[in-house]
């Protein structure tokens, strides 16, 4: 084969790879690829092999379909009280038509970053600044709807809109810091008033108790004082009427007469001299006289005889021991009038008892 046919063929060769390499392109998954021809839009390449014309298709752009986050850095703005603060933004958006994207706005990421701005000073401008930093839902979403309202256009669907942050003025921050600071204080204070007003009444509410149980504690122990001493009382009356009726039922037994007074009245001559305050005792030089006149005395007493034929019939005077009534104002009352009543009967034998 000449030379000049094989150079020929080898330039052949070439051409023919190259008009191949030129005609087959590979748009990667989740892209889009943007063919233009003689600089006017043709088609849209899908992810994949595809064959384009070789020198007059040319795959102008090949556009990203996946979601993409786009972080604004700090812009000042005003809000409704004329305070500055910094606001950084963060943007989640996809493309949707990448034709739209491509011809219908040069650089759609500033596009957004720019929209983004101007509808951020609107939205803020009207909040205060108590607002700004408490209502983040709300600039949200009306962050959200306007720019997703203008992109639609672009080709592009805005997710979402967050807002990184939030800084006011040094003095702004200074101030809020004051405050919150005073607000914990004022809990602080509050509580530690409630913890001392609840102290306060579980004390009083102890010594209430205490004030009560000692009340009840005295009035049982009065109870039962009283209950004693009238038990006490009850024992001495019965005790009293009980001696009461040993002394009668001996003087009935043993037959006195003004003899055996007159000897007693002797007997105790010596008692009645005893103490610092007798210093002279008389005694009458006539002793029978004396006892004459002491026994013509005493005859006028009631119920002692003059004369006695002797002792007589022991009276049954009942049980020695008294018995304690049961508890009760009305047992006692009984108790001390039956021991009077046995007293007076035996004083007076021979008296009938009224009906």
């Amino acid at each position: 084969m000449p030379l000049p046919l094989l150079v020929v063929l080898v330039l052949l060769l070439v051409f023919v790879v190259t008009v191949l390499a030129k005609a087959v392109r590979i748009v990667p998954q989740a892209r889009a690829g943007i063919v233009e021809r003689f600089g006017k839009y043709r088609a849209t390449l899908p992810p994949g092999l595809n064959l384009v014309v070789p020198v007059v298709d040319n795959v102008r752009y090949i556009i990203d379909m996946r979601e993409q986050v786009v972080s604004f850095p700090p812009q000042p703005v005003i809000t409704e009280d004329n305070l500055t603060v910094e606001i950084d933004t963060v943007i989640y958006f996809q493309v949707t038509d990448p034709v739209s994207a491509t011809y219908e706005i040069a650089n759609y990421i500033q596009a957004v970053e720019q929209l983004t701005m101007t509808t951020l000073r609107n939205i803020v401008g009207g909040i205060n600044l108590e607002g700004t930093l408490t209502s983040r839902e709300t600039i949200n979403a009306g962050l959200r709807g306007v720019l997703d309202e203008a992109t639609g256009t672009w080709g592009l669907r805005v997710n979402r809109v967050e807002i990184k942050g939030i800084e006011p003025p040094p003095s702004i921050k200074d101030s809020m810091e004051k405050q919150m600071r005073a607000d914990r204080d004022k809990r602080a204070a509050i509580l530690n008033a409630e913890g001392d007003r609840q102290a306060a009444i579980l004390t009083a509410e102890g010594r209430k108790q205490s004030a009560i149980l000692t009340a009840e504690g005295e009035r049982e122990s009065a109870i039962l004082r009283a209950q004693a001493d009238r038990e006490a009382a009850i024992l001495r009356a019965q005790g009293e009427g009980q001696a009461i009726q040993t002394v009668f039922q001996a003087i009935h037994d043993g037959g006195v007469d003004q003899s055996l007074l007159s000897y007693q009245y002797l007997q105790m001559l010596p008692k009645i001299a005893q103490g610092d305050a007798n210093k002279v005792w008389v005694i009458p030089s006539e002793v029978g006289k004396a006892l004459e006149g002491l026994g013509s005395t005493m005859g006028s007493l009631a119920g002692v005889p003059d004369h006695v034929d002797g002792p007589r019939t022991r009276m049954d005077l009942g049980p020695s021991e008294p018995d304690v009534p049961e508890r009760g104002e009305s047992s006692a009352d009984e108790a001390v009038a039956e021991a009077l009543a046995a007293a007076e009967d035996a004083a007076n034998p021979g008296r009938t008892p009224e009906a």
